[in-house]
């Protein structure tokens, strides 16, 4: 055991150069994935929301069907599929794209569930002062449920982190690409993939703590 971590330690130099850029990478995909997801969840609740029935049944078909298809199914539908259309995506495009289309319907569960989460007398009230339904949204409905839907956004987060590592299937070069990269010039795939997994929990697991420590705080004052 020692000897295998003495080996990493010695490869570390040469290994952490080529690692960093593709954590860049790695980290550009995820928030670029997720501000894709955000703005796609929301337009998917608000729709969802409404009063047109053809538009509601569409939406939850959509949900229901990238809920029901694997995330490599579409990377490979965006990446591979697409230019037989004559549509053509770069890698990291597919890939932002696929991962922002399949977490798009769990934020939109995710709003939904902090939507509904909030007893609907309170808008009601709103209404009943005077308040529009834009500014019962805005001031009454949203405040609320930020602090019910912000702790599992970030849970939402670190999944898609984790989630990027199926992109180097479609060649994206983060962070696992490169890992097999390394690993297939190494001959050492148990020591790369242990740094690897070493980085991705060095990100992820103080989100989480952050997460743990912000829920209590967001739901206190709530019944």
């Amino acid at each position: 055991m020692i000897e295998f971590f003495l080996t990493i330690l010695d490869h570390l130099p040469n290994w952490l150069p080529r690692l960093w850029p593709a954590l860049g990478q790695t980290l550009l995909i995820t928030f670029a994935s997720f501000i894709l997801a955000s703005i796609v969840g929301v337009l998917l609740e608000v729709i969802r929301s409404g009063q047109n029935h053809f538009l509601q049944r569409v939406v939850a078909g959509f949900v229901d069907v990238i809920r029901s298809v694997p995330i490599l199914a579409i990377l490979y539908v965006l990446y591979f599929g697409l230019p037989g259309v004559g549509v053509y995506l770069s890698a990291f495009a597919a890939g932002t794209i696929g991962l922002g289309i399949v977490y798009s319907v769990y934020i939109a569960e995710i709003l939904r569930a902090g939507v509904q989460s909030l007893h609907k007398g309170q808008r009601e009230a709103a209404l009943a002062v005077g308040l529009s339904p834009v500014q019962t949204f805005r001031f009454i409905v949203l405040p609320q449920a930020l602090r019910v839907v912000t702790p599992p956004m970030l849970l939402t987060l670190i999944s898609l982190l984790k989630d990027t590592s199926i992109c180097a299937l479609i060649a994206v070069n983060e962070l696992m690409l490169t890992s097999k990269v390394i690993m297939s010039e190494s001959f050492l795939p148990l020591h790369v993939f242990v740094v690897v997994g070493a980085i991705y929990f060095a990100i992820a697991w103080p989100m989480s703590l952050f997460v743990r420590w912000l829920e209590p705080k967001l739901n206190r004052g709530r019944r």
